[in-house]
């Protein structure tokens, strides 16, 4: 009698009936797809796109917080821990983006010239952006009047912005590195102007309004530069009185406190 080969037993489903390997093999697949289904997002990243996929369906002035914790399946004690305003929501898209440029390789522009190296990190912002334009262009047209909005919003851009100038390899430390943030914060808000309203999907205006903002930094930067090393001797002259106006001061006081040292 011949031997006959050795199967592996069947394994049992929930019922008690046998299974086969194929079908074993299928179930073990569906499991681990419904536990990454179930695993749920990072709770800072759920709300910011929630508001934006409220932002890209309806006004911003209609969008209220409870709103974005229902749309990110956060109660609102969570969502209050992560944020603390509708604003602040909008904010935290900046740090979402800035991790998306930053992750990008840039080592291949690190023997071109710094206009060039900005110009290609400010482009990978905007393509960073892209899924979120339908948003970010009704939330740009209603925030317009609203300066306080803009001003905290700038205050998230200089921080942002300082990032993508140390991705281009541009230094931002020194008298001058806060004009140089704010001016790249200037210059894009410019370009995304532009690119809102380009649906061109080779971006020429956006394009052409960005070299032009670059092209018109550096020129102003250059006569910071010349600027400060023009009036450098008038800003010596100036801490030197400054200097010199504290250790008046305090022989006065000495000389009121201990009338024998005025003689």
């Amino acid at each position: 009698m011949e031997d006959r080969p050795k199967t592996e037993p069947d394994s049992m489903d929930e019922t008690g009936e046998p299974q086969s390997g194929a079908k074993t093999g299928k179930a073990k697949a569906n499991a681990a797809s419904e536990a990454v289904a179930h695993v749920k997002p990072n709770p800072r990243e759920a709300a910011v796109e929630a508001l934006m996929r409220l932002a890209a369906e309806q006004p911003w002035n209609d969008i209220e917080i409870g709103d974005i914790a229902r749309e990110a399946d956060l109660s609102l004690a969570d969502l209050r821990e992560l944020f603390p305003s509708k604003g602040a929501v909008l904010g935290g898209l900046s740090r979402i983006i800035d991790r998306a440029v930053l992750e990008g390789d840039s080592s291949d522009l690190a023997d071109e010239p710094s206009r060039e190296r900005l110009f290609d990190v400010l482009m990978r912002r905007l393509d960073a952006m892209t899924p979120y334009k339908p948003a970010l262009r009704r939330i740009s047209f209603a925030l317009r009047g609203d300066p306080l909005s803009m001003l905290a919003l700038n205050g998230v851009a200089l921080n942002s912005h300082r990032y993508m100038l140390a991705a281009a390899g541009i230094d931002t430390e020194g008298p001058l590195g806060r004009v140089k943030i704010q001016g790249t914060v200037v210059a894009f808000a410019r370009t995304v102007e532009v690119w809102l309203d380009d649906d061109d999907p080779a971006l020429a205006r956006t394009m052409a309004r960005l070299d032009r903002e670059i092209r018109r930094g550096e020129t102003f930067m250059e006569r910071a530069e010349d600027a400060r090393r023009l009036t450098a001797p008038l800003r010596a002259i100036g801490r030197a009185l400054m200097e010199r106006r504290p250790r008046r001061e305090r022989a006065e006081r000495s000389a009121d406190e201990d009338p024998a040292a005025a003689i």
